[in-house]
């Protein structure tokens, strides 16, 4: 029986052999630096796991496992630079370590290296594939724009959030099982409750991470707290606590994520988390949390295959929904 360690094994072995530098040295180093640090691979991951759960053969989707890795980390590098953060994985990222030009160019290198990738092996359905890819990748770049968006606007919904969090990290989860699916030949039926478990997976694993951004040990999940309220970003976390608020504490919440340069951080922050204790924020995302989860179980319950192959996937779902707090 194959476990979730035996294909997320093989992922790293596909990327140990893949060569990333070529000429000229100075847009592909970039490319090996980013896809060399690592990362949890879910995603080639549950597309390898989701080939064979349907009786495919791993080997004839590894170049789809490597292009939908290299296209996340394609996102991650110009999110990077539009969000001016200076790390990634607690190493500097490519604007820092090299300049906003390269990582633009080297960016835009990956995401036609993923189609390489997808191109490598035939497949009978790869038109069906290329389009999956193709409309995971538009939905990825519009929930980004939403984002976007949101730092401009003052009428947010927790409705416009989640349809955002789908497209910006839901979706690409949702396409890597999915385009393992069709590799394995699955029944459409099939292909899209996969689709459907995806969904639920990936709104679950970004409400974690943005409660993790409050209440997260910063030990264990290696990013500093409460940097979403520095960012005055309309997560989860404040849209939900507006809904719980008293008219009193709804103004001084929005007066907090109103502040740029006129408040000290940390106790911006400080005022932040003690609101959102005073109307028990956590337990009402802790909530949301597992609902996505058990949407997650409940579909890949109903999906037709062996018991037994759908045990990476229950493994991957349970060691998301126990990241430490």
């Amino acid at each position: 029986m194959k476990d979730l360690k035996y294909y997320l094994k093989e992922v790293e072995e596909i990327f140990a052999k893949e060569v990333f530098v070529a000429e000229p040295k100075e847009l592909y180093e970039p490319i090996e630096y980013t896809l060399r640090l690592g990362g949890k691979r879910i995603r080639p991951t549950l597309l390898l796991a989701a080939d064979a759960l349907f009786g495919g053969n791993i080997d004839e989707a590894k170049g789809a496992a490597l292009g939908i890795e290299t296209f996340h980390n394609f996102t991650l590098l110009h999110d990077d630079l539009m969000d001016r953060s200076p790390l990634r994985r607690g190493q500097p990222t490519v604007y820092c370590k090299w300049d906003e030009n390269t990582a633009i160019l080297s960016g835009d290198t990956m995401y036609a290296l993923a189609w390489r990738y997808f191109l490598r092996q035939p497949s009978p359905r790869l038109h069906a594939i290329l389009q999956c890819f193709n409309e995971t990748g538009i939905e990825v770049c519009e929930g980004q724009q939403k984002d976007m968006n949101f730092e401009r606007s003052s009428e947010v919904s927790i409705d416009d959030y989640m349809d955002m969090i789908r497209q910006k990290t839901a979706v690409l989860l949702a396409g890597a099982l999915k385009i393992g699916a069709l590799y394995a030949g699955a029944p459409d039926t099939e292909v899209e409750k996969l689709y459907s478990f995806g969904i639920h997976l990936g709104l679950a694993f970004q409400l974690q991470d943005d409660l993790l951004d409050g209440y997260g040990d910063t030990a264990v999940f290696g990013k500093k707290t409460g940097q979403d309220i520095r960012d005055n970003k309309k997560t989860y976390l404040p849209l939900r606590a507006l809904q719980l608020c008293n008219a009193a504490q709804q103004n001084e919440l929005q007066r907090l994520f109103a502040t740029k340069d006129n408040m000290d951080e940390e106790e911006k922050v400080r005022r932040v988390m003690a609101l959102y204790d005073e109307v028990g924020l956590k337990g009402e995302v802790e909530k949301a949390i597992a609902d996505e989860f058990q949407k997650a179980a409940r579909t890949l319950d109903d999906i037709q295959a062996d018991e037994p192959l759908k045990l990476p996937l229950r493994e991957l779902m349970d060691t998301l929904n126990g990241r430490k707090k």
